[in-house]
């Protein structure tokens, strides 16, 4: 009697069978199920192709036949899906081999490219083109097999001569060799390609080229064998991210690390999708129970909800009951009702700090501090380092402040610190800074008696931190966390972009007690924009330095997108009435789409309200979107830059970028008087600027009215060929 087997699907098997007719997709899942029950099931005719032992064929209905990878005994890859006349008229076009460099599985499919690639024959009468160098011409082939590229393309690669061959290619070519060939059809130098791309899914231990079950089992064999993510896949509500990885984040995701480890990358690589996968690799590790052992945390408190909706989708209900999934300051607001330390207070915004300052400056006749400059100074100095006595504010760094102060003005800002806490509180009001500052410390003092005490009560409240958009937590932030989770391998998990950071929170992570040196690493694919949108936000970035989060630098080198579009297109007009005309204009050429795919962004509330109006005017339904998103999905979303964190859209105009506009004028203030607050400043705006510029996934317009941005480069701004 027959037992099951094991059928995993690869990636592109995955990728075929997504573009058959729905009936044809519900027979490749009947096929799955069949065989995984009773492969010598004789209706399923499985039987070797060409004579080889490993590569075989099976009846998936009357048109199609599944091609599949014996791995081991009763253990099959489905690798293709094809139609029975393909499988059966060339079988020597199919290869398969263990990459030596990733040491996963690749099956290539060597039917020749289109019409201009192996065999090309021009006909006597007709004169040929004239001869155009190979693509890679410059590259020795073992360059290119050392970067990765599957050996059984190189002969195809070799007569690559223009960029509509290459395409054609790399839609049925192996992961690594896309990315590779991209990169440097791109302009990429090789070491830079090696480094940003072959690196990071090269195999951890020296590959058996010969042992096919270790190989399926590599980050770089991109596979699922689920039973109930393969019926997810045929599923109307699946999303390719549920499921598979890119070999780069597969392998950040269920590594093994020794203490915090930080994924850094640009906007649309995948970030995200590694903190929720990581977090779904942790709680299959955890022993059987009720409790929440693992915290997913993040700033915004929309963006949880998004991370609370995607996990659902990832890992069911089951998943989501073991993790606890909360925006930091509403765990930070838990922590210290918990504890019964608020006293029944009101918390108001952060950005309200500054007019509460100036409001206690003017009640108590105190004229002789700046309302902005104690503001800063009590927030991310005083609040931020959970600074507890005047001794600790004498000894503290304060780092990114700019003017620099002696004991004694120290010693008046204490005070003054001190009086203005007093007077929020006869208020009945505190600001989610304090409310941070206030539940670091008491989690501190809580890990502190874990430490003396080894009863269940003391336990750290986690065993696993995982936090998305980690450039936006301010240092109470991390140690509140910190004290969280004991010290130890897979402690703490971070995503983050410091070129995304929106929030004035700088921090060196060493200092707090996060050391990420050594488990720091960088996604550097985009799915989410094409090259020529990438390109053009990547000037908007330029001459600019952006920190790692722990005193070092950051880049975008190597940043990339394998999608491909037109040119954003950069437009001004003299005037903010005109530039709304611009506006009114480009959502016609667009077709005029009120689905909740094209967005319109824009640096005030105002401009907001203006672009609204004269959409209305023109009977076009506008929705505005608010500090939980957008108020309803359909129609034309309108918002300023802060609102964009986290969404994405098919088409999106930018408006009102002018100079005084973006960056603000207000921050010229602090030019001559505080310069690295004016520089802080400014490359918050220019962050704000690259976001949003990284949302739409496939149009872009740009548009200002008088002197444009001085963040819109001159290549940006010149008039634009037709």
């Amino acid at each position: 009697m027959s037992t099951g087997a094991t059928l995993r699907m690869l990636d592109r098997a995955d990728k075929e069978v997504m573009r058959l007719t729905r009936a044809d997709i519900g027979a490749v899942y009947e096929f799955m199920h069949k065989f995984r029950h009773n492969p010598e099931n004789p209706g399923l005719n499985l039987k070797t192709l060409s004579g080889d032992t490993r590569l075989m064929s099976a009846r998936v209905n009357r048109d199609y036949r599944a091609l599949l990878l014996h791995i081991a005994d009763r253990d099959y890859l489905l690798v293709a899906v094809k139609h029975r006349g393909e499988v059966y008229d060339d079988l020597s076009r199919y290869a398969y081999r263990i990459n030596r460099i990733t040491g996963g599985i690749e099956v290539v499919d060597l039917a020749p490219v289109g019409d201009s690639i192996v065999g090309r024959v021009v006909p006597p009468e007709t004169d040929p083109e004239p001869a155009r160098k190979p693509l890679f011409d410059a590259y020795t082939d073992a360059q290119l097999l050392e970067l990765g590229v599957s050996e059984p393309l190189l002969p195809q690669i070799r007569e690559l001569v223009g960029e509509a061959e290459l395409l054609e290619l790399l839609d049925r070519a192996p992961q690594l060799t896309t990315d590779v060939l991209f990169a440097l059809f791109d302009g990429t130098p090789y070491e830079e390609v090696l480094k940003q791309v072959t690196d990071p899914v090269r195999a951890d231990e020296p590959v058996d080229p010969d042992d096919f079950e270790a190989a399926v089992e590599r980050p770089a064999t991109q596979v699922t064998s689920d039973d109930e993510a393969l019926q997810a896949i045929i599923g109307e509500a699946f999303e390719r991210w549920q499921i598979f990885l890119h070999p780069t984040q597969r392998k950040l995701v269920e590594k093994k690390y020794n203490g915090p480890a930080r994924v850094g990358g640009g906007p649309g690589t995948g970030k995200t999708i590694v903190a929720l996968h990581r977090v779904a690799h942790l709680a299959r590790q955890l022993p059987p129970g009720t409790d929440k052992p693992i915290l997913l945390t993040t700033f915004n408190r929309n963006l949880a909800a998004d991370l609370r909706t995607r996990l659902l989708a990832l890992g069911g209900q089951e998943l989501v009951a073991r993790v606890d999934i909360v925006n930091i300051d509403r765990l930070a607001s838990r922590v210290v009702t918990e504890a019964k330390a608020g006293g029944g207070r009101r918390v108001v915004d952060d950005t309200r700090v500054a007019e509460l300052w100036a409001e206690f400056l003017l009640e108590t006749g105190e004229s002789g501090w700046d309302a902005e400059f104690l503001a800063a100074e009590w927030t991310q100095v005083i609040l931020g380092q959970v600074l507890n006595s005047r001794n600790d504010y004498f000894k503290a760094r304060r780092p990114n402040r700019g003017r620099s102060l002696t004991r004694v003005e120290r010693d008046q800002i204490w005070q003054l610190t001190e009086r203005f806490t007093t007077w929020l509180e006869t208020r009945g009001v505190w600001t989610w800074r304090q409310v941070a500052q206030r539940a670091a410390r008491l989690e501190m003092d809580r890990a502190a008696d874990c430490g003396e005490s080894s009863s269940a009560s003391h336990r750290p409240r986690y065993r696993h931190v995982v936090v998305d958009e980690a450039q936006d937590l301010s240092a109470a932030h991390w140690k509140m966390l910190r004290a969280m989770v004991a010290p130890g391998p897979d402690d703490m998990f971070l995503t983050g972009d410091t070129h995304q950071r929106i929030y004035d929170n700088h921090v060196t992570l060493s200092s707090l007690g996060v050391n990420i040196r050594g488990r720091s690493s960088r996604l550097t694919l985009s799915y989410r924009t094409t090259r020529q949108i990438l390109a053009d936000a990547l000037q908007i970035m330029t001459g600019e330095v952006y920190d790692d989060l722990d005193g070092g630098e950051e880049d975008l080198a190597g940043y990339r997108s394998l999608l491909r579009g037109d040119r954003p297109v950069f437009r001004s007009a003299p005037t903010w009435s005109q530039e709304r005309d611009l506006i009114a204009e480009q959502l016609r050429a667009w077709g005029g789409p009120t689905d909740g795919s094209v967005a319109i962004c824009v640096p005030t509330k105002q401009f907001a309200a203006d672009v609204i109006s004269r959409l209305a005017a023109d009977g076009v339904p506008a929705v505005e979107i608010g500090p939980d998103g957008p108020k309803q999905p359909d129609g034309v979303h309108v918002g300023t830059m802060h609102r964009f964190k986290g969404l994405e859209y098919q088409r999106m105009i930018i408006a009102g970028i002018s100079d005084g506009l973006v960056p603000r004028q207000m921050i010229n203030r602090y030019r001559d008087t505080d310069p690295k607050r004016y520089q802080r400043e400014r490359q918050r705006d220019r962050s704000l600027l690259f976001v949003a510029a990284t949302r739409p996934r496939d149009e872009l317009a740009v548009f200002w009215h008088g002197t444009p941005s001085p963040f819109l480069t001159s290549r940006l701004v010149q008039p634009q060929l037709p």
